[in-house]
């Protein structure tokens, strides 16, 4: 795409998050919303006049909708069960996407998703929004400068009251939320998952179905451990939406509250040089602005679905870990979420692709330095 064409998109959803994603599109400068898709027509067109914008087109099928529109992008803020099909379909369509997290509601159909964009050679990424966060690029480097590090902790305690979906699944806080620290962990260490054992647990006041709370600690390539406590039902003195952050290394240690700048703390004796950060922008604002750089041919996002799968592979360990009170490779993880994407796919070029894979995360980080159209 030109370098001052707006970039049209059919937003997918029309919930809470719909509206919220609806209202960073209409805020961006290098976007315009050309439809909004939802299963129920009625409640995407409240949206739409909600949000000050009553003659955008709305309807109940994204790609049907994108082609009668001239979209050039979909971006996907549907319920976690339909990220595959909803995304499959566009990639297909030669759609690209920026899509909610998680990439999909499992591991393997997130593999699948990864395996179209390869087959289509179309841009599929994943908003972590929570990336996209000044501070937080500060507190990276401040980690670089600070060295090896030995221990990363996040402590996470809110108590939100969302109702719907998330209050009857049976592991809201690890597959809802937990994948946000998670990932920012991969961020900040610049290192990789290789095990985890975690705990989960339900205080007697919880108002969720499922574990609401939970105890995880992982192994990260290099040998540092990251560890995360956090509760979704933790009423008074609650921590930011990004956690509380402590980080120990050779140098010394740095402390992030989620919120305020990053605190650098030296070693008796120690001297750091910490490089001025970047600005990414807030969120989901932040996300969609790199998606749509990303179509101008800059470089792929942060969360181009190749580099996200781990993040959501911790997620999965994690939930294993909890079930069966073991400690859990994440290579294993991957490899049998291989195996059941293979079973469950009915594409046969997504299936040639998957098939491709010798072993997966070399699969992953052999084709994920690619930008894809």
């Amino acid at each position: 795409m030109s370098g001052v064409e707006p970039v049209r998109l059919v937003l997918v959803g029309a919930g809470v998050m719909g509206r919220a994603w609806l209202a960073a599109i209409l805020a961006e400068p290098g976007a315009e919303l050309a439809a909004v898709v939802d299963l129920d027509a009625a409640a995407a067109r409240r949206a739409v006049e909600e949000g000050g914008v009553p003659g955008v087109p709305v309807g109940t099928d994204a790609v049907e909708l994108a082609q009668a529109t001239g979209a050039h992008a979909v971006v996907d803020v549907t319920v976690p069960a339909a990220h595959h099909p909803v995304t499959t379909a566009a990639l297909f369509a030669g759609l690209p996407v920026l899509g909610e997290k998680p990439a999909a509601d499992t591991l393997a159909r997130t593999l699948s998703l990864v395996a179209a964009s390869e087959a289509t050679g179309v841009l599929f990424a994943v908003s972590q929004s929570r990336r996209y966060h000044p501070h937080l690029f500060a507190f990276r480097e401040q980690a670089r400068a600070l060295g090896t590090a030995g221990a990363l902790t996040t402590e996470f305690f809110r108590a939100p009251r969302f109702g719907g979906f998330r209050d009857e699944m049976a592991h809201p806080l690890l597959l809802d939320m937990a994948i946000h620290p998670f990932d920012t962990a991969r961020f900040l260490l610049g290192a990789e998952p290789v095990s985890v054992y975690c705990e989960e647990f339900n205080p007697p006041w919880s108002w969720y179905a499922g574990d609401a709370g939970a105890a995880a600690v992982f192994e990260m390539s290099g040998g540092t451990r990251y560890s995360y406590t956090g509760s979704w039902c933790s009423p008074g003195l609650e921590t930011s939406w990004n956690g509380s952050w402590r980080l120990s290394a050779e140098r010394g240690s740095a402390t992030w509250d989620g919120e305020n700048p990053p605190v650098l703390g030296l070693a008796d004796g120690a001297a750091v040089t910490v490089a001025a950060a970047q600005d990414p922008g807030r969120e989901i604002a932040g996300a969609l602005r790199e998606f749509l750089h990303a179509l101008r041919g800059g470089p792929a996002p942060m969360g181009e679905v190749h580099a996200n799968v781990l993040s959501l592979a911790m997620v999965e360990a994690a939930v294993e870990s909890a079930a069966t009170g073991a400690r859990v490779r994440i290579d294993d993880a991957l490899e049998r979420a291989h195996a059941e994407a293979l079973r469950e796919e009915d594409r046969p070029e997504v299936a040639e692709v998957l098939r491709s894979w010798t072993s997966v995360r070399p699969a992953l980080a052999a084709a994920g330095g690619a930008v894809l159209r």
